[in-house]
């Protein structure tokens, strides 16, 4: 870091990230604050842990970083903003978004395999809706897509990474689906 900043590393770091207008690699940030890999990585961690006793959380998707609200906060934030939550998902939406949440990068016929049903509807939904996106694809016959979950998908369920998620809970007597 130059000689001339008068802010600690995690402060300055905060500063890039308050007013970048999209989510930012460590590697940019490293660039621009004069900091090696290593001392953003730590500058990282000591923001994320200070942020996490505020307001403001240190939200990281892939390798991508963003300053957000805290979601506790978003009654008041939405409230102040004038949003309302319109999104309204289908029962298959939830589900195939909790598939895909869970075990991505999943293709179209692994979501299909595992709910049992045509899936080509729902997932055009959760592209349009934002909260999943095409990842890449995968290494198979016909090169299918996969798919992963987004910013806006951590933004809507108020997690800060997707590891954030809960842990899945197997059902006691589990037994085949019969619906």
């Amino acid at each position: 870091m130059s000689a001339a900043s008068p802010l600690s590393a995690d402060a300055l770091i905060e500063a890039l990230l308050f007013v970048a207008p999209q989510p930012l690699t460590p590697e940019s940030l490293a660039g621009v604050a004069g900091l090696s890999l290593e001392e953003t990585e730590a500058a990282l961690g000591v923001l994320e842990t200070r942020l996490a006793a505020s307001g403001l959380r240190l939200q990281r998707h892939k390798n991508r970083l963003q300053i957000v609200s805290a979601p506790e906060a978003a009654p008041w934030v939405e409230k102040l903003l004038g949003l309302e939550v319109n999104l309204r998902l289908s029962q298959a939406a939830l589900e195939t978004l909790a598939i895909v949440a869970y075990a991505q990068p999943i293709t179209r016929p692994q979501i299909e395999a595992i709910r049992g049903v045509g899936s080509d509807s729902v997932l055009r939904t959760l592209l349009a809706a934002g909260l999943i996106e095409e990842v890449g694809r995968a290494e198979t016959v016909g090169r299918p897509i996969l798919y992963g979950t987004t910013l806006e998908f951590l933004q809507q369920f108020g997690l800060q990474k997707p590891e954030d998620l809960p842990p899945l809970e197997q059902p006691q007597n589990a037994s085949p689906a019969s619906s």
